[in-house]
């Protein structure tokens, strides 16, 4: 049978070119004027998309969309908003909206729109391939995000949910909680799993390349660019591109990102004309962006823009009961890799992991592991063999102590040490805490570090 399209719009020419296009593409198509009739349409047919105008006669396309979302979840609903109406996308999208297209409508865009709500129509109707997807992806060796805690649990249904819309994502968490992977795992989940995921550390990119990493650039447009290259969000076509450390982008590119994000195009350094671009945008950082915005280092039309949907990683202080597994399974994959056994951890070891604040979250229990695995001489690894109560003792305490501060001490010593180690050579402190010279400056400035 022929996939079923509904087209909800007060103008006539509108309704005929997105009847036209869709009728081109395949899709059988119902078309409505306004919300009653929309309606009543949906009370007769099943479709497999909704396309409706945020402005209708007699209301708007959120009532029907909240609508929509009430009786026929399943069906994704994509809003067509006024050119330059940022606002009423955001409130789209917020509501649930799977996508939305701004007028005049792009034909190409549309098409696009189209065949990725198809594919979510599909996946849903199957019941489970989200999840024999990500199954598959765990299957090939990619992580997943382990932990029967609530916290975990949480995270793990929204990640399902924000997997079914084309929202803009900001991932925020601590450094080191995941937000990565969890950025990974909405790609894979999502209807775009079979394009590419691209990450992006902003903070890794020198200021004056900053553009032409983005959107490429033409041949000849400037000193070195010896033939024409296309940037990030080209290689993230039909895929997702996931912008970590997003807070660390210049203020001038943070423009130029805003307008790519909202208008779905790009030009490429030294070109006139502008390309589509099809790319979901999932963003991350350990700071707080309304801070920065307050602090006016960062734009708060694209903070509104990224933050649409917010998904907040635990920390591992929130989930000590998660500690026991995840430390299990980084061994197992550990020895899998080595072709080797590993030993186990003693319960004693268990315990002591349980009670560490882990200031580095995920990342910081790995690192104990890989010592205590170096330092283990037999076939279980024993609460000393984790050395936590040296570094226990250097950090502060944290019962006494606000947690910002206490992360801001932590973060404090390990530069210091990665610049005495290297006779403060910041270029090579900056490689031993795998950040960029720009984000160590950055962080020596902000804690005071001469």
């Amino acid at each position: 049978m022929k996939a079923r399209a509904l087209i909800v719009d007060d103008e006539a020419d509108i309704r005929e070119l997105l009847s036209l296009t869709l009728n081109r593409m395949g899709l059988a198509t119902d078309a409505a004027e306004s919300e009653f009739e929309a309606r009543q349409l949906l009370q007769k047919q099943q479709y497999d998309v909704c396309l409706t105008d945020m402005r209708l006669p007699d209301g708007d396309g959120l009532a029907l969309l909240q609508h929509a979302a009430r009786f026929w979840p399943r069906m994704p609903v994509a809003v067509i908003t006024a050119y330059g109406s940022a606002e009423n996308a955001v409130a789209a999208l917020k509501a649930g909206a799977f996508d939305y297209l701004a007028k005049p409508v792009q034909v190409n865009q549309l098409r696009a729109l189209v065949k990725s709500a198809l594919k979510l129509s599909e996946d849903n109707a199957a019941a489970a391939s989200a999840d024999a997807a990500a199954a598959e992806a765990g299957a090939s060796g990619t992580h997943t995000l382990l932990g029967e805690s609530e916290p975990m649990r949480q995270t793990r249904a929204m990640i399902d949910r924000l997997a079914r819309s084309q929202a803009p994502i900001h991932v925020s968490g601590e450094s080191g909680c995941g937000k990565e992977l969890a950025a990974k795992l909405i790609h894979q989940k999502s209807v775009r799993h079979e394009r590419p995921f691209v990450p992006v550390n902003c903070g890794a990119i020198p200021e004056n390349l900053v553009e032409s990493e983005f959107f490429g650039y033409r041949k000849g447009a400037f000193t070195g660019a010896d033939g024409e290259r296309g940037g990030f969000f080209q290689a993230a076509d039909g895929g997702t591109l996931f912008l970590d450390e997003v807070a660390e982008l210049p203020l001038l590119m943070q423009v130029k990102l805003l307008r790519a994000i909202q208008e779905k195009r790009v030009r490429k350094v030294g070109a006139t004309q502008e390309e589509a671009v099809d790319v979901r945008v999932i963003s991350a950082t350990h700071k707080d962006l309304a801070e920065e915005v307050k602090a006016g280092r960062f734009r708060q039309d694209l903070f509104y823009r990224l933050n649409v949907i917010e998904l907040k990683m635990p920390s591992l202080r929130d989930m000590p009961e998660d500690i026991g597994l995840l430390a299990q399974a980084f061994l197992e994959r550990r020895g899998a890799q080595d072709a080797m056994p590993v030993p186990v951890l003693s319960a004693g070891a268990v315990r002591a992991l349980e009670d560490y604040p882990f200031p580095g979250n995920v990342r910081e229990l790995e690192n104990v592991l890989e010592r205590a695995l170096a330092l283990c001489s037999g076939s279980e690894i024993g609460r000393d063999d984790l050395q936590l109560k040296a570094a226990a003792a250097e950090a502060p305490d944290i019962r006494g102590l606000p947690l910002e501060d206490y992360l801001a001490t932590i973060e404090k010593q390990a530069i210091v040490e990665a610049l005495e180690k290297t006779r403060y050579n910041r270029t090579a402190a900056a490689k031993i805490l795998g950040i960029s010279f720009r984000q160590l400056r950055y962080r020596m400035e902000r804690l005071g570090i001469e």
